[in-house]
C-alpha cells in the first residue's frame, strides 16, 4: 500500500511540475523576442506611443522622443517605413550601423537587435521599429523579470505538492480501511461498524463500503447458519442412533425368540436414520446446485406431484388449480422437491374430510403457487420460524424431522424467490412460494 501511496503522488507531482517547467522554458526558449517586446515595461506599448507622436506632432516630436527614450534607458530604436527608408534619424550611430551591416562572420556584437512592426489605424501605415539594447541590461531585467515567475512556480508546486498528498491520500486511505476489513473477514472477526466512517461518503468508495458491508453480513450469515446447521445435524443424529445402540445391546442379551422381537425395532430405527440422513443430503443439494438454469413446465410438475399424493394417501382428495402453460427458467429437480415436500406437509395435517387446494398463476414478473391444507394450522408466534432446519412448532404431532419445508425455502431462495407461511382466514394453514420466471441470484441469508 506504500508504494502505492508514493507511485501515485509521485505521478501527480511529476505531471504538474512538468507542465509547469515546459510551459516556462517554451516561452523563453521558443518565443523569446516576442516575450521581451511583450512583457518589457519599456518595449510593450512604445510602438504605439511613438507612432500617434509622429502622425499627430510631426518628424521632430518623434525624433526628440528617441533621444529620450535613449537618455532614460539606453536603448537605440531605428525606425523605417514600407520601404525601407529611415522615417527620422534615430539614435543608433552610424558607426554602429557599419559595425551591424559588415558583420559577416557571426561575431557576437555588444547589443540585442529585436524588431516588431506596427500599423497606424488612422493612416494604415506600417511602421518597422527596430531596437538595439546593451545585453548587460536585457540581463539585468531577466534577473528581475524571472524572480516572480520562479516565486510564483515555487508556490504553485508547493501548492500543488499538497493538492496532490491530499487526493493521494483520500485513494489509498479507503483502500487501507477495505484492506483491513477483508483480512478481519477473512479471520471471522469481522465488525459491521468497521467501515462505518467509509460507507457514510457519497463517492464510488461509499458504495463500495456498503456493497462490502452487506457481502460481509450475508457472509457472517451464511457461516453462521452452517454452524447452527452443524449443531442441529449432531443433535437430530444423535438421538436415532442412540436408540439404535439401546436396540443392538439389548438383542445382543436377549434370548433367540426375543430377538425376533426386536429385529423390526431395528430396522425402524435404521430406516428412521437413513430417511434423516437422506433429507440432509437433500438439503445440501439445494445449496450446491450448479447446472445451467433450464425450463420448467410447472403444470407438468403439478400433475405429477398430485398423482403421487394421492397414491402414498388414497383418502385425501388434492385440487390443482393452474393457470395453462406457466413456465420459468430454473431447475426442475429443486421445484418439484420443495412442492412435493409442501404438499406431503399439508398431507400430515388436513383432515380426510377436507381437500388439500394447490393453485399456480403468473403475477407480474413470476410465478405465485399456493398449497392449502385444512388443519389446524400454526401458532402466530412460531410462524417466522417455520422453513428453519430441523424446527418444528410446539405440539406438532406429525412425523418428521422438520427438513421438508427448510428444502423448500432454500428451493425457492435459490431461484431468487421466497417461501411465505401463514394461517388461512378461514382456516387452515397456506405455504405461497414466490418464484420469479427467470432466476435471480440466491440469497445468502
Amino acid at each position: 500500500m506504500r508504494s502505492l501511496f508514493w507511485r501515485i503522488l509521485a505521478s501527480f507531482w511529476l505531471a504538474i511540475a512538468l507542465v509547469s517547467g515546459l510551459s516556462v522554458l517554451m516561452g523563453h526558449v521558443l518565443n523569446q523576442d516576442a516575450w521581451i517586446l511583450s512583457r518589457h515595461p519599456v518595449l510593450k506599448d512604445f510602438a504605439q506611443q511613438w507612432v500617434d507622436t509622429y502622425e499627430g506632432q510631426g518628424a521632430d516630436a518623434a525624433q526628440a522622443l528617441l533621444e529620450q527614450r535613449k537618455r532614460e534607458f539606453h536603448i537605440d530604436t531605428q525606425v523605417l517605413n514600407d520601404s525601407g527608408d529611415a522615417v527620422v534619424p534615430g539614435t543608433f550611430p552610424r558607426r554602429a550601423q557599419a559595425m551591424e551591416a559588415h558583420n559577416n562572420d557571426g561575431r557576437p556584437l555588444p547589443w540585442r537587435r529585436l524588431t516588431t512592426e506596427y500599423t497606424s489605424p488612422n493612416s494604415q501605415d506600417t511602421y518597422l521599429l527596430i531596437y538595439r539594447i546593451p545585453h548587460p541590461l536585457i540581463d539585468d531585467w531577466h534577473r528581475e523579470s524571472l524572480t516572480g515567475p520562479i516565486g510564483g512556480l515555487i508556490i504553485a508546486l508547493v501548492v500543488l505538492t499538497l493538492f496532490s498528498l491530499l487526493v493521494t491520500l483520500s485513494i489509498t486511505r479507503p483502500l487501507s480501511r477495505l484492506r483491513g476489513a477483508v483480512h478481519d473477514l477473512g479471520q471471522a472477526t469481522y465488525q459491521q461498524n468497521s467501515l462505518a466512517k467509509l460507507a457514510a461518503r457519497r463517492d464510488e468508495f461509499g458504495v463500495l463500503a456498503n456493497d462490502f458491508n452487506r457481502m460481509g453480513s450475508r457472509l457472517q450469515s451464511l457461516i453462521g447458519s452452517q454452524r447452527q446447521l452443524l449443531r442441529d445435524v449432531s443433535h437430530e443424529l444423535r438421538s436415532p442412533l442412540a436408540r439404535l445402540r439401546i436396540a443392538m445391546a439389548l438383542a445382543e442379551r436377549a434370548e433367540p425368540a426375543q430377538r425376533e422381537q426386536l429385529w423390526p425395532r431395528l430396522t425402524r430405527e435404521c430406516d428412521r436414520l437413513e430417511a434423516l440422513i437422506s433429507e440432509i443430503l437433500e438439503l445440501a443439494r439445494v445449496d450446491a446446485e450448479q447446472a445451467h438454469p433450464e425450463t420448467v413446465d410447472l403444470n407438468q410438475i403439478l400433475g405429477g406431484i398430485r398423482r403421487d399424493a394421492q397414491l402414498s394417501a388414497p383418502d385425501q382428495n388434492v385440487k390443482v388449480e393452474a393457470e395453462p402453460g406457466l413456465q420459468l427458467q430454473g431447475w426442475p429437480t429443486l421445484v418439484e422437491r420443495a412442492l412435493d415436500n409442501l404438499v406431503r406437509n399439508a398431507l400430515r395435517f388436513n383432515p380426510a374430510d377436507q381437500a388439500i387446494e394447490i393453485s399456480a398463476s403468473s403475477e407480474g414478473e413470476g410465478l405465485l403457487i399456493s398449497v392449502r391444507d385444512h388443519g389446524p394450522g400454526c401458532p402466530p408466534e412460531h410462524l417466522g420460524q417455520l422453513g428453519e432446519p430441523f424446527y418444528r412448532a410446539p405440539g406438532q404431532s406429525a412425523a418428521g424431522h422438520g427438513l421438508g419445508l427448510a428444502i423448500a425455502r432454500r428451493a425457492a431462495e435459490r431461484h431468487g424467490g421466497s417461501l411465505i407461511f401463514a394461517n388461512d382466514p378461514s382456516g387452515g394453514f397456506t405455504a405461497r412460494m414466490q418464484l420469479p420466471k427467470v432466476p435471480a441470484p440466491a440469497r445468502l441469508t
